[in-house]
C-alpha cells in the first residue's frame, strides 16, 4: 500500500447560479475526500465569478479496499450572515487514474481544468476551475531526507 499527499488547487469558478435574491453571492468551497475536509475562504462581494487560489492538501492511501472511493467532491456554497448558508452546486472529481499515475511516476498532476457545477435538480450551472498534483510519500521524504543531508545522498567515505 502507498501513502501520499493530493494537493488541490482551487482557481476559480464561474457563472455560479445566483442564490441571493439581494445582494450578491458570497462563495466558498467545501473539499472533501473520503473524511477528511477543507474549507476554502470566502469570497465577499464577488457574485458568480469567485477567484480564490487556494491550495489544499489531502493525504491518499492506495489502493483501498474499493475503487470507488477515489472521489474529491467540491460543494460550493454561498455565506449567509443571518441564515443557514445556502448550497449552490457541487462538481466531483474522479482521482484514480491520477493516483496510480502518480505511484507508477513518483508525481501526477493535472494541470487546472475546468469541471461542471451541478445543481440539486442535477443540472449543470456554471463552472469551477481545479488543478491536482498526486505525489506518494517515499518521494517526499526522499526529497526532505536528501535536504537534511544537504543533498549527499551517499558518502564514499
Amino acid at each position: 500500500m502507498v501513502n501520499g499527499i493530493l494537493e488541490v488547487l482551487l482557481v476559480d469558478a464561474r457563472g455560479l447560479e445566483q442564490s441571493d435574491f439581494l445582494g450578491k453571492l458570497d462563495p466558498y468551497v467545501l473539499i472533501q475526500y473520503k473524511t477528511q475536509e477543507r474549507k476554502s475562504s470566502v469570497r465577499r462581494g464577488e457574485g458568480r465569478n469567485p477567484i480564490w487560489n487556494e491550495r489544499f492538501t489531502f493525504r491518499v492511501q492506495y489502493p483501498g479496499a474499493d475503487d470507488d472511493q477515489y472521489k474529491l467532491f467540491l460543494r460550493i456554497m454561498d455565506k449567509d450572515t443571518f441564515s443557514a448558508d445556502d448550497f449552490i452546486g457541487e462538481a466531483k472529481i474522479y482521482l484514480k487514474d491520477l493516483i496510480a499515475l502518480g505511484v507508477e511516476n513518483g508525481v501526477a498532476e493535472l494541470h487546472p481544468c475546468k469541471y461542471n457545477v451541478i445543481k440539486t435538480d442535477q443540472t449543470y450551472y456554471g463552472e469551477i476551475r481545479v488543478g491536482l498534483t498526486f505525489t506518494p510519500l517515499a518521494e517526499i521524504e526522499m526529497e526532505q531526507n536528501e535536504e537534511e543531508l544537504g543533498g549527499w545522498k551517499q558518502s564514499f567515505f
